[in-house]
């Protein structure tokens, strides 16, 4: 296959202006920063968060840079792995239903890093943030082409780090190149689908995609070099034919539960049941979930943690019954004998029309058998937030505020939110009022 070096991603990533970006792309990315803000701080609570800061003290050195929800400080490449097992701990962040994955938490831990270190100003860093998801994204897809694998996030926020972080240290086109070609060429090839049959604290692979990405920026420095990356093949160079056009980051959707996305639309066709018929957990015979196929590959057999709890399908749908919602908390409580027996009145089918349109839609339908002889059946749904609905700031707010209750004042939420509403901020300052929040 043939590779030109024409640098147009390169400049594209060093080149992009914040002034010249369109003003639903700037409150866009306003959003997938507090939205991914709400992940990182709710991670801190986790199991995941707690072996990343451990593996940040036992393998990096220690510096000055800090880690939300920490009062330890290490190097670029500590911090960024520290909050690599963070953003991702809840499986609550943002995503891109094409390439089947979460670009946002793939690289923000590395983001944060580089950006606390260099103190860099709020519209440099959304910039950054900007350009790291185009990149992704784009190469994302290059990758699902190329090795005709559903690989995951992980995989590419090896190349979302190098991207934004690349620019927050002022790479020249050549460096970035290079550390994108290493990036690249050494990414973890996250198998998806295993994480989803099996679930553990591997789910996406997103810590070791930052690792990966971190440290092949660092390895750029230190004299190591790559040749070429995949979106200068020919094959796959059209991926980036629309850069500063197309704004990808408008085709990102939001999630409500913290749970794997193929969990969300039986979620949502249940309650609406619940509320449409007035139906209480306790009258309900069996419930027949019809979906798409790999929806159905989902585990269903009981959680003994978390993680099992989120890349799951039968625990957050009768959990969601059980409790009229599906939250974090829910998730960390997988021991609740209520939502065991009603995950015994589960099935699971595929529906051959809806895994026609998977992954572009991920559709269900949910037919409940009801103790009184009824059977009432929802429509089809679509996951809550998807691209369509142009989920803006306010809305990204709103879940802020619901998934960080626990850990923060109102207070102390509606000054973050505040905070990036306007440009008078430095990832610094952004970063230490935060952990002077969690910490105090």
């Amino acid at each position: 296959m043939k590779y030109t070096t024409d640098y147009r991603l390169e400049n594209f990533i060093l080149n992009t202006k914040w002034e010249e970006l369109p003003p639903q792309v700037q409150e866009r990315m306003r959003g997938c920063l507090l939205d991914l803000l709400g992940a990182l701080i709710s991670g801190t609570r986790s199991a995941q968060f707690k072996a990343g800061l451990q593996l940040a003290e036992t393998v990096f050195r220690q510096g000055d840079v800090a880690v939300i929800g920490s009062g330890e400080t290490f190097d670029f490449t500590g911090s960024a792995a520290a909050m690599g097992h963070s953003s991702n701990a809840y499986d609550i962040d943002d995503g891109h239903n094409i390439i089947r994955a979460h670009p946002g938490t793939s690289f923000i831990g590395g983001l944060m890093a580089a950006g606390y270190e260099k103190d860099t100003s709020a519209d440099d860093f959304l910039t950054a943030l900007y350009v790291s998801y185009e990149a992704t994204i784009r190469m994302g897809e290059a990758i699902m082409d190329y090795y005709q694998y559903a690989h995951s996030s992980g995989t590419f926020g090896s190349v979302g780090v190098v991207t934004g972080a690349g620019r927050i240290y002022g790479l020249t086109k050549e460096e970035l190149n290079n550390a994108l070609s290493v990036a690249e060429f050494n990414a973890p090839l996250v198998p998806g689908i295993r994480s989803v049959e099996y679930p553990s604290m591997n789910k996406d692979g997103v810590p070791f995609g930052v690792m990966v990405g971190a440290l092949a920026l660092m390895a750029g420095k230190c004299g190591f070099t790559g040749n070429k990356n995949l979106l200068e093949a020919e094959d796959y160079a059209h991926y980036l034919d629309d850069l500063g056009e197309n704004h990808e980051v408008m085709a990102l959707y939001f999630k409500p539960y913290p749970c794997c996305r193929w969990a969300h639309p039986a979620i949502d066709a249940c309650l609406w049941l619940l509320n449409e018929y007035g139906i209480g957990a306790e009258e309900i015979e069996k419930v027949t979930v019809e979906t798409f196929y790999k929806a159905t590959q989902l585990s269903k057999g009981i959680p003994a943690s978390s993680d099992e709890a989120q890349y799951n399908i039968a625990y957050p749908v009768a959990a969601a019954i059980v409790n009229k919602g599906f939250s974090i908390q829910q998730a960390e409580q997988t021991a609740d004998v209520r939502v065991h027996r009603m995950m015994e009145k589960l099935s699971f089918v595929c529906d051959q029309e809806m895994d026609s349109q998977f992954p572009a839609k991920r559709l269900c339908r949910v037919r409940m058998a009801l103790k009184d002889g009824r059977t009432v059946v929802s429509p089809e749904f679509e996951p809550s937030g998807e691209a369509k609905e142009n989920v803006g700031y306010d809305r990204l707010a709103a879940k802020f505020r619901r998934i960080t209750g626990s850990l923060l004042s109102e207070e102390e939420q509606e000054s973050i939110i505040g905070m990036l509403r306007g440009d008078d901020w430095t990832v610094r300052s952004l970063v230490d009022r935060i952990n002077s929040f969690l910490l105090n």
